[in-house]
């Protein structure tokens, strides 16, 4: 069968789609991409703010609209939040987090699912929307924590890991496939094993019993790390970069979110960090207007985050979900000042993001290339470097999939440029 994959939200929903896809192709069938004929389409959906779900809504029904003939298939925390929204789209099945596992034992219980024997497996004319070159592979699943604001907790249930050799033995698959990166993602990924030192002791097996050119963390909780976590980057196969949501600079704010932080502990961390790991970057979550957040506070918080100076930084506006604490909680904050505040805050993270690029230019980095474009000047390759930077380069070579050392000379909006084999990207 031609099978098309499509997803929203977050990189635990990329990584449970890629996975489905090599299973599917395991079993013998193709997965087309955008604009091409499928039999049977499966969307992976997010519900974590209102517009999440909202989206999730538009994309099933453009996959209905340009696929008249396949059967359509919905899945992940929209499907579980809303299943009768979603059913009530007229598709052919409806199926919550917790059958996602299973869910191609799913789709051949339901008859979706079948061999087509009149297309030949081997045919290297039908396309295959495989072009990534690094992998999302899922370790954990579900939270315990309580932070009220958030509504996946409910949706992906309790905490639980994957088996340590189960993930070893796929990310070996994974780098005989060709992948130079993985990407490692849970909902509460630093309380993987459900022990203090639970993802370290992961990442060292990884490192230890794979040939994997680079492993990188997904986003990590601030408290659950200690000041010997960082030792594994004395190793240079981790990418130099963490993602540790903070959410509100305010100490105030903090209590009201449930977040297991406060301003000491979470810049007394950074610290650490940066000193264990030389061109860290740091990037992080806030969520702005969260009931309550008064001028003063949101000052607090504006100072912190200024204090902080995050390589980038994810602003999301509050967004209340019901079935939440901080969906009954009082003071909500007009749209007006929500959106003034965002736009403010938008500017500070434009700002260290640049001086952060600024203070890389000179440096020797590593970059994981992934496309390139033909210009009047030759063709311009773009990837990513070690510390999660977007880096241009001029290049006749076939770069794609190869990692390979740069020397950055320059800023270039959002990016930065650099040189390889003598050769500088111009662009402005």
């Amino acid at each position: 069968m031609r099978i098309r994959l499509a997803f929203i939200g977050c990189r635990l929903n990329i990584s449970e789609i890629e996975s489905l896809s090599r299973q599917f192709k395991q079993l013998g069938h193709y997965i087309v991409g955008a604009g091409e004929s499928a039999d049977l389409c499966i969307f992976n959906s997010c519900a974590v703010t209102h517009i999440a779900a909202r989206t999730s809504r538009q994309n099933i029904r453009r996959l209905k609209r340009t696929n008249p003939y396949a059967k359509i298939v919905v899945t992940g925390c929209y499907a579980e939040l809303s299943p009768q929204e979603v059913a009530a789209l007229e598709v052919d099945l409806v199926l919550g987090n917790d059958k996602k596992e299973q869910l191609i034992e799913h789709l051949i219980e339901h008859n979706l699912l079948f061999d087509d024997d009149t297309i030949s497996r081997h045919d290297d004319s039908l396309p295959s929307s495989n072009t990534r070159t690094r992998a999302f592979v899922k370790v954990q699943d579900g939270c315990d924590n309580r932070c009220t604001f958030c509504i996946v907790t409910m949706l992906r249930g309790v905490g639980r890991s994957r088996p340590i050799p189960d993930i070893v033995s796929e990310i070996q698959s994974l780098v005989g496939m060709g992948y130079k990166e993985v990407v490692l993602t849970g909902v509460h990924l630093g309380s993987f094993g459900n022990i203090r030192q639970g993802l370290k002791n992961l990442v060292m097996a990884i490192l230890k019993d794979t040939d994997l050119p680079r492993l990188r963390l997904s986003s990590l909780e601030p408290w659950d790390l200690t000041p010997d976590f960082f030792e594994l980057w004395q190793n240079p196969r981790l990418g130099c970069h963490l993602h540790l949501p903070l959410q509100s600079g305010c100490e105030a704010t903090l209590k009201r979110m449930a977040r297991r932080t406060t301003q000491a502990e979470y810049s007394n961390l950074l610290e650490i960090a940066r000193q264990a790991i030389p061109h860290v970057s740091i990037t992080t979550d806030l969520i702005v207007g969260f009931p309550g957040e008064t001028d003063a506070e949101f000052e607090e918080s504006y100072a912190f985050v200024d204090k902080m100076a995050f390589s980038d930084t994810h602003i999301f506006r509050f967004s209340p979900r019901e079935g939440t604490v901080a969906y009954k909680m009082k003071g909500h904050v007009p749209h007006h000042i929500v959106k003034k505040r965002s736009e403010v805050l938008h500017e500070l993270s434009a700002k260290h993001a640049k001086n952060f690029r600024k203070s890389l230019i000179g440096q020797t980095s590593y970059v994981l290339w992934e496309q390139h474009e033909e210009t009047p000047n030759g063709k311009v390759w773009s990837g990513l470097s070690d510390n999660y930077v977007r880096v241009y380069v001029f290049s006749d070579l076939n770069l794609r999939n190869h990692i390979t050392n740069i020397r950055l000379t320059h800023l270039l909006p959002d990016a930065l440029g650099g040189i390889l084999n003598g050769h500088e990207t111009t662009l402005s």
